[in-house]
C-alpha cells in the first residue's frame, strides 16, 4: 500500500474497523482518541495521540474515521474537516469480503464492511459507513456521511440524502427517495418517499 493508516476515533466502531483495514491489506500505525485514552490500547493497537496530533502522521499515513454514527454525523464531519485541514489525506477501505463493482463509485473516507454488496452504477458519497451485509443495489445514490447500517438493503435507483442513518435490516423499495438528515430506525420497510428530514420509528 502506498501509505499506512491512523485511525481516528477508539470506541466500538474502531473495533469492527480495525478488522476490515486489515483485511484490505493496510498496516495501521496508531490510533487517535480522547486524552484520556491515551497510552491504552484498542484491541492490539496502541492509542498514541489525540486529534490535536493529527499534522504530527500528515506525511506518513492516511486517515481514517473510525467514530460511528446513529443520530448525527456531526463529530464525523468535525473529524473529516479536522484532517483536511491538518493536510491530511483520507483513506477508503473495503473489506476484503466486500464486493464493490467496478462500475460503482465510492467517495473518499468511506468505509465499506465485511460482506457488503456494491452493485454497477451505484455511487456512495465520502465519510460514509457501509455496514456489515449491507446491500447497495444498482444505480443508487448514497450522499455523504452516511451510515448504511448491518443488513440493510437499498434497492435500485434510490437516492439517501447527505447525513442520513439507515437502520440494520431496513429495506428502502426501488426508486426511492430519502431527504437529507434522516433517521430510519431498524427494520423499517420505505414504500414511499421521505422529503422531511426527522426520525422515522415506524413503518412507512
Amino acid at each position: 500500500m502506498e501509505k499506512d493508516i491512523i485511525l481516528v476515533g477508539g470506541g466500538g466502531h474502531c473495533k469492527s474497523v480495525i478488522d476490515v483495514v486489515e483485511s484490505a491489506g493496510y498496516k495501521i500505525i496508531g490510533i487517535l482518541a480522547m486524552p484520556s485514552e491515551v497510552g491504552k490500547q484498542v484491541l492490539s493497537y496502541n492509542i498514541i495521540g489525540t486529534d490535536d496530533d493529527m499534522y504530527k502522521f500528515v506525511k506518513d499515513a492516511l486517515f481514517l474515521v473510525t467514530v460511528g454514527q446513529i443520530k448525527s454525523a456531526s463529530l464525523r464531519i468535525k473529524l473529516h474537516e479536522m484532517i483536511q485541514n491538518a493536510g491530511g489525506k483520507l483513506a477508503t477501505i473495503i473489506a476484503s469480503t466486500a464486493y464493490v463493482s467496478q462500475y460503482a463509485q465510492v467517495g473518499e473516507g468511506t468505509v465499506i464492511m465485511h460482506n457488503a454488496f456494491v452493485n454497477a452504477g451505484a455511487k456512495i458519497g465520502k465519510g460514509c459507513i457501509i455496514n456489515t451485509f449491507a446491500n447497495i443495489e444498482h444505480d443508487t445514490v448514497i450522499g455523504d456521511f452516511c451510515h448504511i447500517s448491518t443488513g440493510s438493503m437499498i434497492n435500485g435507483n434510490c437516492v439517501v440524502g447527505n447525513r442520513t442513518f439507515i437502520g440494520s435490516q431496513s429495506v428502502i423499495n426501488n426508486e426511492i427517495s430519502i431527504c437529507d438528515d434522516c433517521v430510519i430506525s431498524s427494520g423499517n420497510i420505505v414504500y414511499k418517499s421521505i422529503i422531511k428530514n426527522g426520525i422515522y420509528r415506524k413503518r412507512l
